[in-house]
């Protein structure tokens, strides 16, 4: 039987907030809130931070936490996640495991959401999965020509067009498979719902504060 093993990267340097993964969120660093979530699903076995930043390798020792030295190459503004999510599996072994794979900007999730999207993933057979949520937006894709995702001759209320957004919240997908594909999304693909006020990632000040708001 595969092992559930959770993977959380934190850079040390962050746009928009310096040292965001580290920054004060109702008395304690950011990353804190995601790692105890996890900590809450006892069908994770381990957990690994990724960084390429002593305080925060540090700090996730406190928290008694695997730690992995991310190299200098892959920790940069231009790095993608998937460069150091295959670093993690390389350097570790990982590579025959369910990974699940949160963004620790995203600290806000209902109770239990990792065990029960873990539930999801393998009761469906799925390969890769991620967190979403209901939205009711008239979207545009510009192409060659303008392409909307409802039928504007002939318009919908506005609640009855039904979106899903990847939201990032959080992710989980077989390792192996993902080594072969080198993306958190291949296969067969699922979602995981969750309310819209779960759903705000932390990227400025502005996140932040309506994270803190909707915490109170």
């Amino acid at each position: 039987m595969k092992k559930v093993i959770a993977l959380v990267l934190c850079r040390g340097k962050s746009k928009g907030i310096k040292n965001k993964n580290l920054v004060n969120f109702f008395g304690k660093p950011l990353m804190y809130w995601t790692i105890k979530q996890l900590k809450d699903c006892k069908i994770i076995k381990e957990i690994y931070v990724s960084s390429d930043s002593k305080k925060i390798l540090n700090y996730a020792e406190k928290l008694n936490v695997s730690i992995i030295k991310r190299p200098s190459n892959i920790s940069n503004g231009n790095s993608q996640s998937e460069d150091a999510i295959l670093h993690a599996i390389k350097k570790k072994k990982l590579n025959s495991d369910i990974i699940v794979f949160p963004q620790v900007t995203s600290p806000l999730r209902p109770k239990n959401v990792f065990c029960k999207a873990l539930n999801v993933f393998k009761k469906n057979n799925l390969d890769s999965l991620f967190s979403a949520n209901k939205v009711h937006y008239f979207l545009w894709k510009k192409q060659k020509k303008l392409i909307a995702n409802y039928n504007y001759n002939n318009r919908p209320m506005r609640q009855k067009v039904n979106t899903l957004n990847e939201n990032g919240s959080f992710y989980i997908f077989d390792s192996k498979k993902f080594v072969k594909s080198k993306n958190r999304l291949f296969g067969k693909i699922g979602s995981y719902l969750i309310e819209k006020k779960y759903s705000f990632d932390i990227d400025d000040d502005i996140d932040l504060k309506i994270n803190k708001f909707l915490k109170k």
